[in-house]
């Protein structure tokens, strides 16, 4: 037990702690909030005015502007991330499931060898995945795109569903086969249920790739069938006449937004899934 003399110290010490997380955030949270005043501001206020300074008059024109410039894009990246990440997760558990608990010969070779996905770069697999499409008509399509981030993206799927699968008790699976469950009948009645962490955890961890993904929807789109991102940085270094800056600040919110909300409404299950399957038992 803790003496009396100590308790003084010890909520310095916590005090301390929070202090510098506290500052860690303000720090962190600078850039986000001159964004955010910017994009509110009028372009006299914004060359006549501090970067921290409230707008001397809030208006939304950035943010009409910018919505006006970026939503097509802004669709097309709905239509190539919702499809992809659902995609890659549902087949990464498929491959996971087979991996841990289906296992054949050469199943762990296998294994191994789909872990180099999670380490080649991106631009490795630019002039191999750009003849593959042009040779499946696929090129500078949002359906290009969908295709080029399930396959990279299986290599995760799979790790984090079959790390998390390990960790199922195995008596749970053999006495489904003793009952006459089979393949699809075990992965459906007792594993999906059992896997809504590792799901979220797949689900936000592509999301987030896919949407902010700037290399692979630069290469493989052009014209319309380009994402935000790659329209953000059109906006950015085309722009003619007079800088509009909170119509740029504005449209970098319009992009980030998605991930943010993401993050604020499943984070919680983000961590708990890369957890969950920590521990086999």
């Amino acid at each position: 037990m803790h003496s009396p003399a100590s308790k003084p110290a010890l909520s310095l010490s916590r005090v301390a702690i929070h202090g510098v997380l506290l500052l860690a955030v303000l720090l962190y949270l600078v850039p986000l909030v001159v964004m955010l005043l910017t994009s509110f501001k009028t372009p006299e206020d914004i060359g006549s005015g501090n970067l921290l300074s409230w707008p001397a008059a809030v208006t939304g024109i950035g943010w009409v502007k910018a919505w006006s410039t970026v939503s097509g894009y802004f669709w097309n990246s709905v239509m190539i991330t919702v499809p992809a990440v659902l995609i890659s997760t549902a087949i990464g558990a498929l491959n996971g499931y087979v991996l841990s608990m289906w296992r054949f010969r050469g199943s762990q070779l296998f294994f191994g060898l789909l872990l180099f996905g999670c380490f080649l770069p991106f631009q490795t697999v630019l002039l191999p995945a750009s003849f593959t499409l042009g040779k499946l008509g696929l090129a500078s399509t949002t359906s290009g795109l969908v295709l080029v981030h399930v396959v990279y993206g299986l290599a995760f799927t799979t790790l984090f569903f079959r790390n998390f699968y390990v960790s199922i008790p195995d008596a749970l699976i053999k006495a489904a086969r003793l009952d006459g469950a089979g393949f699809f009948t075990i992965f459906r009645r007792i594993i999906l249920p059992l896997s809504t962490p590792i799901i979220m955890v797949c689900l936000i961890w592509q999301f987030t790739q896919i949407w902010n993904d700037f290399l692979f929807g630069v290469v493989f789109s052009s014209g319309d069938s380009q994402p935000i991102t790659v329209a953000l940085n059109n906006l950015v270094n085309t722009s003619t006449g007079a800088k509009e800056y909170n119509v740029d600040m504005a449209a970098a919110m319009i992009a980030g937004l998605p991930t943010l909300l993401v993050y604020v409404v499943a984070g919680k299950y983000f961590v708990r899934g890369l957890t969950a399957g920590a521990v086999k038992g």
